[in-house]
């Protein structure tokens, strides 16, 4: 059978551009945002700050000044090791559901319920990597674009022609729930990219990989041991052991050993502990007193 040129143009193209996505040595030098997306850059990041704007003013922010500090830190570690090309701003909730979520144009929350659930750094970076990974792909306004997010697509004509629309919409929400949820139903497809390059991300941070899988497993637990209280979660962050078995074998395939990989640091555990304490309103020990050089992971390297 002969196949007219420009599918196989087109075949070919796809191949380079998936083996491209392979290869963590190009991170930063690759394209992985392509779609067709209405949004431009400078519309997307006027987009995310309005959202972002309405989910703080409906949600409890975290006002610990060591927690948010330490949370933006490890963000902003993954950012530069990621494809992004926008700048981040990230923000810790008050709220025991453990999750995050990403808004376009590189507004990130996490929630503090998610890093309480986080026994190690590696775990919490997976998650963040995650969402970062999201906005890198320009998840968001790639699907805005196909009028596929409920209650955006029909105010999608106006933002693009520059109008308020989202601003209204926005405005309408009864709570920054609302407003995250409608742009994190993304896609299954959006949310294997996320997975598959967000691994990446955590990978080339200098984390241990498998942090990713070690949340993904978690949060599966919690959907087997807590079905129906976390629902908020996995509506829009749907956990099967596929995917985690997926994860598993692109780390394999793709991310070439390291001697060593930061699993977690006696930092975090002080900013979890911090969290956690609080939480029960009691002291717990300082763990930043111990010997606060990094935990590391060694592998036997294959020869």
């Amino acid at each position: 059978m002969r196949f007219p040129l420009a599918f196989l143009t087109v075949a070919v193209l796809i191949a380079h551009g998936q083996k491209a996505k392979d290869d963590v040595s190009k991170i930063g030098d690759r394209r992985v945002g392509n779609c067709l997306n209405f949004y431009s850059i400078e519309k997307e990041l006027a987009l995310g700050k309005q959202l972002a704007e309405e989910v703080a003013r409906q949600s409890k922010l975290n006002q610990d000044p060591i927690v948010g500090e330490f949370v933006n830190r490890l963000g902003q570690n993954l950012v530069r090791n990621s494809d992004a090309k926008v700048p981040f701003t990230f923000r810790v909730v008050e709220d025991d559901v453990p999750n995050a979520f990403a808004l376009p144009g590189g507004f990130i929350f996490v929630n503090t319920g998610l890093i309480k659930l986080a026994s190690e750094e590696s775990e919490l970076a997976g998650a963040m990597a995650h969402e970062i990974a999201h906005v890198a792909a320009r998840h968001m306004t790639c699907q805005a674009t196909k009028g596929q997010i409920t209650g955006i697509a029909t105010t999608a004509g106006s933002i693009i022609l520059g109008g308020g629309g989202l601003g209204g919409y926005a405005g309408r929400q009864a709570a920054g729930i609302a407003t995250q949820a409608a742009f994190q139903r993304l896609s299954r497809g959006a949310e294997t990219e996320a997975d598959y390059l967000g691994t990446q991300y955590l990978y080339a941070a200098g984390y241990d990989p498998t942090g990713a899988i070690s949340m993904f497993e978690k949060l599966e637990s919690l959907k087997k041991s807590k079905a129906g209280v976390w629902d908020r979660i996995f509506g829009t962050h749907p956990m099967d052991a596929d995917r985690i078995d997926k994860t598993q074998k692109e780390i394999q395939r793709i991310l070439p050993a390291k001697a060593e990989y930061v699993v977690t640091t006696s930092e975090y555990m002080a900013v979890r502990d911090r969290l956690i304490a609080r939480s029960k309103s009691t002291a717990r020990p300082d763990a930043a007193a111990s010997d606060d050089r990094p935990t590391l992971k060694r592998r036997e390297l294959i020869q």
